[in-house]
């Protein structure tokens, strides 16, 4: 049951999503003016261009591309996709970070191709965590998050009982994400590109504060043996 979740899964979907509102507004406002942490309107600028098949076509190609293989590289390594202690997180945020340190020293330098590591990490992060007791769990964009609290809201006017703490573990997605898209429009005012430094260091603290809650974790359960 959703209403098991310990307490580090709210703050850990409000932190990664926190993180892709960041990139998402810095790819935004920098990036061509390109979302990177979705791709539902890239898909459909893709659509519209495929006509004339001209060098925007192949980017906007590239960059649904790029996040499917974030997805698929962390299939690679991850153990599944539902939501559960131990899982390899920290090796994926890791490489989330890396593949922004890459998109970073790429756009840097003026190379539009920073855009599909942007895109890559951001499909690593959205494959990460998709489930957890049977509630869907995205970190990269808020569709799924509005329109699951929507059927919600809608049932419980039909009458229907309310989820409390799956409603609060989606807003705690939704004010991650928020508060990401402010933090990285300030970033990104005072320090252009140079804003994505943010993201990635925050990807590697992410990382190190998860091992450090899974070591604490585990030393606990190993002194509740031997008691």
């Amino acid at each position: 049951m959703i209403s098991r979740l310990p307490k580090w899964v709210e703050y850990g979907a409000f932190l990664l999503a926190l993180l892709a509102g960041v990139v998402n507004a810095i790819g935004l406002l920098g990036f061509q003016h390109q979302a990177v942490s979705h791709i539902s309107g890239t898909v459909t600028l893709l659509g519209t261009s495929l006509e004339s098949l001209n060098q925007q076509t192949f980017h906007l190609f590239m960059v649904v591309i790029s996040f499917m293989l974030g997805a698929v590289l962390s299939g690679m390594f991850m153990e599944g996709t539902a939501l559960k202690l131990g899982r390899r997180y920290g090796v994926a945020l890791c490489i989330e970070s890396g593949l922004l340190f890459i998109a970073y020293l790429l756009l840097q330098d003026g190379n539009l191709s920073g855009q599909y590591f942007a895109s890559a990490a951001c499909g690593l992060q959205n494959a990460m965590i998709t489930t957890f007791s049977g509630a869907v769990i995205r970190t990269t964009h808020m569709t799924g998050i509005l329109t699951d609290l929507g059927i919600m809201i809608g049932s419980r006017i039909r009458g229907k009982s309310f989820d409390y703490r799956k409603a609060k573990l989606f807003l705690f997605i939704f004010a991650g994400f928020l508060s990401g898209g402010v933090i990285g429009a300030n970033l990104y005012s005072a320090y252009a590109l140079s804003a994505l430094l943010m993201p990635i260091f925050f990807a590697l603290v992410l990382a190190i504060l998860y091992w450090g809650y899974l070591f604490i974790s585990s030393d606990k359960h190993i002194n509740q043996d031997h008691k």
